[in-house]
């Protein structure tokens, strides 16, 4: 099969789309390539400093309350729901589930022996739903952005919540890319590898007094439980204070998360970043509306997210096969979700993709399936 070759003048200026490890600006790989706290102690005061940095820039980007803390943790996301198992959830914990990755924190949550069986309210994918009030509830969670079919859903304290019971938001692939009022729940978490455009190995949590003070009374106090020392969000707390982790972090990580934040602060914080992923994702959902052979795979406007579009593609498209061409022509990571099928592809839209590579990613799709379908 002859391999196709797009115009090099329809190309766009970066051909990185991924929603997992996203887009990392060049300038920021110069400033890692550059710093020299790469292979020193992150016990000592450069690195410290960089930490503090970095947790005074979330702080300002999300213009925390007083007595919020930010928290930095070995890990990533996934690590954080098994922290929040034993650090955060007293007896129960009720999920809005509606895509692989709300899923699992429910599972991990149904896997724990010393709590109670979670309460799960499940919206089919492409769609979305908060969790379901429940007396015995004492931590209710969702996800801003589910990173696997591209819904968003709203940041807030849903109405009839009890004043004891906490809120987690897995903010991952929103984080940095899609505005939010945390100070309407107590615990924002995330990996910073997609609008933060860093790398793994790091979760941060924005921390409200009720969610300290749970964790404190579940793993610090006189009869609470024995947790590991990694997943032990008080001892994260601590630790955080003194602008470092509990064990060595990556510091390129780090790196990376600073000259980001700095980018996104100097060009006018949460709203500049917002409004970047809002026109690029408007040019995307246009497209996909507009041409006979795609549509969103969210049919519901309101909930379709600014920073991950999933588009489906007509029966006549060769998805896979786009793709691959694609791929070859150095655009890549667009392929869709591995659970939700094979005809649709999967675009972020992150922070740091350009609007304008997005208009040139859809010249080349159009392209293509001219030249396939």
């Amino acid at each position: 099969m002859r391999e196709l070759t797009i115009p090099p003048e329809l190309l766009p200026a970066d051909g990185r789309f991924g929603s997992g490890p996203a887009k990392v600006r060049a300038e920021a790989m110069a400033a890692l390539a550059s710093d020299p706290l790469m292979g020193t102690s992150h016990r000592k005061a450069p690195v410290r400093t960089l930490v503090g940095h970095i947790r005074s820039q979330l702080s300002a980007l999300y213009q925390l309350p007083e007595g919020w803390q930010v928290v930095l943790g070995n890990g990533g996301a996934t690590s954080f729901w098994d922290l929040a198992c034993v650090s955060l959830i007293k007896c129960k914990s009720s999920h809005g589930v509606y895509g692989s990755f709300t899923q699992k924190f429910a599972s991990e949550v149904a896997k724990t022996p010393w709590l109670k069986d979670p309460l799960v309210t499940e919206a089919p994918y492409g769609s979305g739903c908060l969790p379901a009030l429940d007396d015995g509830a004492d931590v209710y969670a969702w996800a801003q952005n589910e990173t696997s079919t591209g819904v968003a859903m709203p940041v807030l304290r849903p109405e009839g919540v009890g004043e004891d019971a906490l809120v987690l938001i897995d903010a991952t692939s929103a984080a940095g890319g899609i505005a939010a009022d945390v100070s309407a729940v107590d615990t924002f978490y995330l990996s910073p590898q997609k609008n933060f455009s860093s790398d793994g190995g790091l979760w941060v949590a924005l921390c409200s007094p009720a969610a300290l003070e749970r964790a404190g009374r579940l793993t610090s106090s006189p009869d609470g439980r024995w947790v590991p020392d990694t997943l032990n969000l008080s001892l994260a707390a601590q630790n955080a204070a003194k602008d470092q982790t509990l064990n060595t972090p990556a510091l390129a990580t780090l790196i990376l998360l600073s000259a980001q934040l700095d980018w996104m602060m100097d060009n006018g914080g949460l709203a500049f970043a917002a409004a970047r992923t809002a026109e690029s994702s408007r040019r995307l959902y246009e497209w996909a509306e507009a041409s006979e052979l795609t549509h969103p795979y969210v049919s519901d406007p309101a909930l379709r997210s600014p920073v991950v579009a999933t588009v489906v593609m007509d029966e006549r498209v060769d998805a896979p096969r786009l793709c691959s061409i694609l791929r070859a022509n150095g655009i890549v990571d667009i392929e869709p979700y591995r659970k939700l099928g094979t005809d649709q592809i999967r675009v972020g839209m992150f922070t740091s993709v350009d609007p304008d590579d997005v208009s040139a990613l859809i010249r080349c799709i159009d392209w293509v399936l001219e030249q396939i379908v």
